[in-house]
C-alpha cells in the first residue's frame, strides 16, 4: 500500500485530536481494532464492543459516557452497528461520527478496517 506524507502527518493530527478529546470516550469492535489504535498512539478509553456480549448490554454501558465516537469498521457488519447504536443512544448521549468520516477521508477510502491501521504504525516510531 503506498503511504503519502500528507496522509501520515494528517493521521498524526487525527491521534493527536482523538487523544484531545475530554469526556468521551472511542468505540470500536474488537481486539485488532483497539490494538491498533493503541499502536498510532491513542491513550485515552476505549470501549471493545465485542466483549460486552449484545448491543444492549453495550448501549446501557456506554450511555454513562457524554460523547462517544463511534469508529466501527466500514463493512456490512460495522454499518449496521453503527447504525443499531445510533438508534439506542441518540436521546441518551452524544454520538461522534466525525472521526469515522475524517479517517476515511485521510486513507481515502483504502482502510475499510480499523485494526488496518496498524500498516501505518511504522511511520509513528
Amino acid at each position: 500500500m503506498l503511504v503519502t506524507e500528507q496522509e501520515i502527518s494528517e493521521l498524526q493530527n487525527f491521534v493527536f485530536q482523538l487523544n484531545s478529546v475530554k469526556d468521551g470516550i472511542v468505540v470500536v469492535e474488537g481486539k485488532r481494532d483497539f490494538n491498533a489504535l493503541r499502536k498510532l498512539g491513542y491513550q485515552g478509553k476505549i470501549l471493545e464492543f465485542h466483549k460486552f456480549g449484545g448491543i444492549i448490554n453495550f448501549a446501557d454501558s456506554a450511555a454513562k459516557y457524554k460523547k462517544i465516537i463511534l469508529l466501527f469498521d466500514r463493512d456490512k457488519k460495522g454499518r449496521y452497528l453503527t447504525g443499531k447504536t445510533i438508534q439506542l443512544l441518540q436521546r441518551r448521549t452524544k454520538i461522534d461520527l466525525s472521526y469515522k468520516r475524517k479517517l476515511r477521508q485521510i486513507t481515502k477510502g483504502k482502510i475499510m478496517f480499523i485494526e488496518q491501521l496498524v500498516c501505518y504504525e511504522s511511520y509513528f516510531a
